[in-house]
């Protein structure tokens, strides 16, 4: 986490500020902060001669909102609706492609979302992990852009979901991939493959535990490694101290999945009731990712991928109600470019027309999110000694979340970035 940048005193006054933890919305605001981190909430205390004191007015602030699966490499500048070129994994080098991730970068945290996990990149990059970089140029303040927990190359199986040569259909021998690149058959291999990337950076380690939607190989539903695969995948990230996501739409591979002790299923379109238990049971964590089934075109993919979309997507929007009724650990995540970048916030108003309050899809896109991480003692709150990632949006979003889309205002480690 970054650490205090002096002793710079700035205090923001607000009409509201939202307390996750007790779920209410608060009057006044002022917040104290001190370097890089919130000093007082509403002080009895003078504030001092030489604080920078903003006015903000009619807003609520909020904690700093995360998104816990996209990718900001692709997608973005240039794409209809921010998809990417069906082709880009192979027409775009890894210097364009970091580039457009700067810019998404900056469209992401102006959003209002200072904290994301960048999950697994699925192109040739001649090994090279370019989250990783992405993350290192926004830690030194060489571009701006939100708090990155960067995953590498998603590990999957040859042929499997993430598999680029599988996205872009191509002949064989066309792109030859190895474990550097996210290629892993066999236990040995998944071992390696997770090892190469902690080395160069990863913070996390993302699998493609099944199909998915929009791949052209295997089915939703089917479970791409073995349970002996996911074993080995999770024991080599846990002992590295790094969690585990896993890419599962099918019932079976999600099971798997959990069995195996990783931490957090994405999508999980397809879970069936026993399995949200197991989620449950085992404190899993599900991101969602529930926007993309109503709001993706699917218009302008193939009409194969489109048929998939047409049957799954009902099925993942009739699943999370339950899961949010069962107490599933929730997640806010968009898996942008399938949900615009920028438009993050779409994901918090499908939460709450799934079944969420408002407040709890502000918990999901906070607290819940930084205890993913494993970052709680530092995000996700307004609360003294806290990283002051401090957003303001009009109006009280826990009455209307649909105000988290009109960010007004957007500080990071107490850096105004965005008024």
């Amino acid at each position: 986490m970054t650490e205090p940048r002096g002793g710079a005193v700035t205090v923001l006054r607000a009409d509201r500020w939202a307390d996750i933890d007790a779920g209410e919305v608060h009057s006044p605001a002022v917040v104290v902060i001190e370097g890089s981190r919130i000093q007082a909430i509403n002080p009895v205390d003078p504030l001092p001669n030489s604080a920078d004191v903003i006015e903000l007015g009619d807003v609520t602030l909020l904690p700093g909102l995360m998104d816990m699966e996209l990718n900001l490499l692709i997608g973005g500048p240039g794409g209809p609706e921010g998809l990417p070129s069906p082709m880009h994994g192979v027409q775009d080098d890894p210097v364009y492609r970091t580039l457009r991730g700067a810019v998404n970068a900056r469209t992401t945290l102006e959003a209002g979302f200072t904290t994301v996990r960048n999950l697994g990149l699925m192109v040739k990059t001649g090994g090279y992990l370019l989250d990783v970089a992405l993350q290192r140029a926004i830690d030194q303040g060489w571009h701006v852009g939100p708090r990155i927990f960067p995953a590498g190359h998603a590990v999957t199986p040859y042929g499997g979901h993430l598999d680029p040569t599988v996205f872009q259909r191509l002949a064989p021998g066309i792109m030859p991939l190895s474990v550097a690149e996210g290629i892993a058959n066999g236990v040995d291999d998944v071992r390696t493959c997770v090892r190469y990337q902690i080395r160069h950076g990863a913070k996390l380690i993302k699998v493609s535990a099944s199909g998915g939607v929009m791949s052209h190989s295997t089915a939703p539903g089917a479970q791409q490694y073995s349970d002996d695969e996911f074993a080995a995948i999770a024991d080599e990230a846990h002992r590295a101290g790094v969690r585990v996501a896993a890419h599962a739409v099918g019932d079976s591979a999600i099971r798997a999945c959990i069995r195996a002790g990783i931490d957090c299923i994405e999508h999980g379109f397809l879970a069936s009731d026993d399995t949200i238990q197991m989620m449950v049971d085992h404190g899993t964590f599900l991101v969602s990712t529930t926007y993309l089934t109503e709001a993706m075109a699917i218009d302008r993919i193939a009409p194969e991928l489109r048929r998939k979309a047409e049957v799954v997507f009902p099925q993942a929007q009739a699943m999370l109600p339950k899961a949010i009724a069962a107490g599933v650990r929730i997640a806010c995540g968009t898996d942008a470019p399938a949900v615009p970048h920028g438009q993050n916030a779409r994901e918090l108003g499908a939460l709450v027309a799934r079944g969420m309050t408002p407040m709890q899809a502000l918990r999901a896109a906070t607290i819940t999110s930084a205890e993913l991480i494993e970052a709680d003692d530092d995000l996700g709150r307004l609360a003294p000694g806290y990283l002051a990632d401090i957003i303001a949006v009009p109006g009280d979003p826990s009455r209307d979340i649909t105000t988290t889309l009109d960010v007004r205002f957007v500080m990071k480690d107490g850096q105004v970035i965005k008024r």
